[in-house]
Protein backbone atom coordinates (compact mmCIF):
# COMPACT_ATOMS: atom_id res chain seq x y z
CA UNK A 1 0.00 0.00 0.00
CA UNK A 2 1.51 3.20 -0.94
CA UNK A 3 2.34 6.07 1.97
CA UNK A 4 3.84 9.12 1.85
CA UNK A 5 4.39 11.28 4.75
CA UNK A 6 4.42 15.35 4.21
CA UNK A 7 5.65 17.23 6.87
CA UNK A 8 5.46 21.57 6.84
CA UNK A 9 7.33 23.44 9.64
CA UNK A 10 6.38 26.27 8.21
CA UNK A 11 5.44 28.66 4.98
CA UNK A 12 4.34 26.84 1.84
CA UNK A 13 6.86 23.70 1.03
CA UNK A 14 6.27 20.60 2.24
CA UNK A 15 9.07 17.67 2.23
CA UNK A 16 7.28 14.22 1.80
CA UNK A 17 9.05 10.70 2.33
CA UNK A 18 8.34 8.10 0.39
CA UNK A 19 9.93 4.91 1.63
CA UNK A 20 13.94 6.01 1.52
CA UNK A 21 13.45 9.17 -0.73
CA UNK A 22 12.39 12.33 -0.02
CA UNK A 23 10.63 15.14 -2.54
CA UNK A 24 10.31 18.62 -1.81
CA UNK A 25 6.89 20.48 -2.98
CA UNK A 26 6.47 24.34 -3.31
CA UNK A 27 3.14 25.35 -3.88
CA UNK A 28 4.62 28.78 -4.43
CA UNK A 29 6.90 27.09 -7.03
CA UNK A 30 9.96 29.35 -5.88
CA UNK A 31 12.18 26.46 -3.70
CA UNK A 32 10.91 23.71 -5.87
CA UNK A 33 8.29 22.16 -8.53
CA UNK A 34 4.79 23.04 -7.54
CA UNK A 35 1.55 21.01 -6.49
CA UNK A 36 0.49 21.17 -10.14
CA UNK A 37 3.77 20.73 -11.72
CA UNK A 38 4.48 17.65 -9.67
CA UNK A 39 0.97 16.19 -10.66
CA UNK A 40 1.99 16.70 -13.82
CA UNK A 41 4.81 14.93 -13.74
CA UNK A 42 3.80 11.77 -11.80
CA UNK A 43 1.27 11.68 -15.05
CA UNK A 44 3.91 11.41 -17.69
CA UNK A 45 6.28 8.95 -14.93
CA UNK A 46 3.33 6.88 -15.04
CA UNK A 47 2.26 7.24 -18.52
CA UNK A 48 5.57 6.35 -19.49
CA UNK A 49 5.66 2.42 -18.67
CA UNK A 50 1.56 2.00 -19.81
CA UNK A 51 3.11 2.99 -23.08
CA UNK A 52 6.22 0.23 -22.71
CA UNK A 53 3.29 -2.24 -22.05
CA UNK A 54 0.75 -0.99 -24.53
CA UNK A 55 2.90 -1.51 -27.13
CA UNK A 56 3.83 -5.04 -25.99
CA UNK A 57 0.42 -5.64 -25.93
CA UNK A 58 -0.68 -4.08 -29.36
CA UNK A 59 1.57 -5.52 -31.49
CA UNK A 60 4.59 -2.53 -31.90
CA UNK A 61 7.09 -4.03 -29.88
CA UNK A 62 9.52 -2.04 -27.96
CA UNK A 63 8.73 1.61 -28.62
CA UNK A 64 12.26 2.27 -27.74
CA UNK A 65 12.97 6.42 -26.45
CA UNK A 66 10.33 7.92 -24.90
CA UNK A 67 9.36 11.57 -24.62
CA UNK A 68 6.21 13.03 -23.24
CA UNK A 69 5.72 17.07 -22.84
CA UNK A 70 2.80 16.93 -19.98
CA UNK A 71 1.04 20.46 -20.74
CA UNK A 72 -1.88 21.76 -18.08
CA UNK A 73 -4.40 24.02 -18.37
CA UNK A 74 -5.49 26.34 -15.63
CA UNK A 75 -9.04 28.04 -15.19
CA UNK A 76 -9.81 31.16 -13.83
CA UNK A 77 -9.10 29.96 -10.16
CA UNK A 78 -5.51 28.89 -11.00
CA UNK A 79 -6.65 25.21 -10.80
CA UNK A 80 -6.23 22.26 -13.55
CA UNK A 81 -8.91 22.47 -15.84
CA UNK A 82 -7.26 20.40 -18.69
CA UNK A 83 -4.38 17.98 -19.37
CA UNK A 84 -3.07 17.03 -22.73
CA UNK A 85 0.48 14.73 -23.78
CA UNK A 86 2.38 15.32 -26.58
CA UNK A 87 3.83 11.88 -26.64
CA UNK A 88 6.87 10.98 -29.43
CA UNK A 89 8.55 7.81 -29.56
CA UNK A 90 11.40 5.78 -31.28
CA UNK A 91 9.76 2.90 -33.02
CA UNK A 92 7.60 3.69 -36.21
CA UNK A 93 4.47 2.86 -36.12
CA UNK A 94 1.26 2.85 -38.44
CA UNK A 95 -1.39 5.50 -37.02
CA UNK A 96 -3.85 2.82 -35.93
CA UNK A 97 -1.26 1.18 -33.88
CA UNK A 98 -0.03 4.00 -32.58
CA UNK A 99 -4.31 5.00 -31.32
CA UNK A 100 -4.33 1.27 -30.04
CA UNK A 101 -1.07 1.85 -27.71
CA UNK A 102 -2.33 5.55 -26.62
CA UNK A 103 -5.85 3.62 -25.80
CA UNK A 104 -4.29 0.75 -23.54
CA UNK A 105 -1.72 2.59 -22.07
CA UNK A 106 -4.85 5.15 -20.70
CA UNK A 107 -6.21 2.00 -19.41
CA UNK A 108 -3.15 0.59 -17.59
CA UNK A 109 -2.03 4.01 -16.26
CA UNK A 110 -2.74 4.36 -12.27
CA UNK A 111 -2.47 8.16 -12.27
CA UNK A 112 -4.75 8.43 -15.04
CA UNK A 113 -7.46 6.20 -12.89
CA UNK A 114 -7.00 8.11 -9.90
CA UNK A 115 -7.88 11.52 -11.95
CA UNK A 116 -11.56 10.94 -11.62
CA UNK A 117 -14.06 12.66 -9.73
CA UNK A 118 -15.26 10.10 -7.67
CA UNK A 119 -11.86 9.88 -6.34
CA UNK A 120 -11.97 12.18 -2.74
CA UNK A 121 -9.47 11.59 -0.07
CA UNK A 122 -11.46 10.60 3.30
CA UNK A 123 -9.92 12.60 6.47
CA UNK A 124 -9.29 12.63 9.82
CA UNK A 125 -7.34 15.24 11.96
CA UNK A 126 -5.15 14.94 15.39
CA UNK A 127 -5.30 18.63 16.68
CA UNK A 128 -2.93 19.70 19.25
CA UNK A 129 0.01 17.17 17.91
CA UNK A 130 2.53 18.69 18.08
Amino acid sequence: MPEVTTTSEAGYSAENDVRDFSLTIDATGEDAPDTLETLLAAYGSCYVPALRVGGEQRDAGDLGKIEITVDGELNDDDKLDAVSFDIKWETETDDETAQNVIDRAFELCKVHDALKDSLHAETSVETGAF
